[in-house]
């Protein structure tokens, strides 16, 4: 799948810039690679996607609706690739926390009030219960009980 997806970003590149040595400087590999890719990609397809000649490169009637399907779609991955790298700058993203009424007020509230102040990407959801909650099939990322009441399974107390 992977080698479908790369061939499939390859054409797209040549597609965009009506041009392989653009594509190919683009995608930092030689003319003669890319070209090799895209006619591999047709060959597996079985439809020509490129008409080519020693002076141009064109979509052919397959290549423009493939190319119109992948435009959008290439732009969304590539945006949530850098919105996925830029939050690995600082933390980011929910934590699921599951407590009992006094844990959460007398622990969490001023705990959770420093964590959001100093990162404001982050999001924290705080269920208060009093049961013994299965933290890994409820999907909370922390369970906090005061007392001696926990689960036999529990992997760390603090």
């Amino acid at each position: 799948m992977t080698e479908d997806l790369n061939d499939l970003a390859a054409f797209a590149a040549v597609a965009e810039l009506s041009s392989f040595t653009k594509a190919a400087a683009r995608l930092n590999v030689s003319p003669s690679a890319l070209s090799q890719t895209v006619a591999k990609l047709e060959r597996r397809m079985g439809v020509r996607l490129l008409a080519r000649t020693t002076r141009s490169v064109s979509l052919t009637q397959g290549g423009e609706r493939l190319y119109a399907v992948l435009r959008p779609r290439l732009t969304e991955i590539a945006a949530e690739v850098a919105a996925l790298r830029a939050a690995t700058d600082q933390p980011s993203g929910a934590l699921r926390i599951t407590t009992s009424e006094h844990a959460a007020l007398a622990i969490l509230q001023p705990a959770l009030a420093r964590l959001m102040a100093a990162h404001p990407l982050v999001t924290v959801e705080v269920s208060v219960d009093y049961g013994l909650t299965d933290i890994v099939a409820e999907r909370f990322d922390a369970g906090i009980r005061i007392g001696e009441h926990l689960a036999q399974d529990m992997i760390a107390v603090a």
